[in-house]
């Protein structure tokens, strides 16, 4: 299985947009400056064309998938 988001991008045949700042923090339902920090901290790996910083959706994508937390048991189970 492909180990990069533009070789997975590329075999699903999907069309994956760079999505500025300001959009990717709509995207997940946050502000800018969240963003930022993300991109300062190296949290999330981002595009860089010239002076521009661009965030794949994909990525942003990978990094809900990563910050998933599953519910505690199964969904028979019940303790007492």
């Amino acid at each position: 299985m492909p180990g990069t988001t533009s070789e997975r991008a590329a075999l699903n045949g999907r069309h994956d947009p760079l999505l500025t700042v300001a959009q990717a923090g709509d995207y997940l339902g946050t502000g800018e400056r969240f963003i930022r920090r993300l991109i300062a901290q190296r949290r999330i790996t981002y595009v860089k064309l010239g002076k521009y910083v661009r965030l794949q959706r994909s990525t942003l994508d990978d990094f809900i998938e990563a910050g998933r937390v599953a519910s505690e048991g199964s969904p028979g189970s019940r303790s007492a």
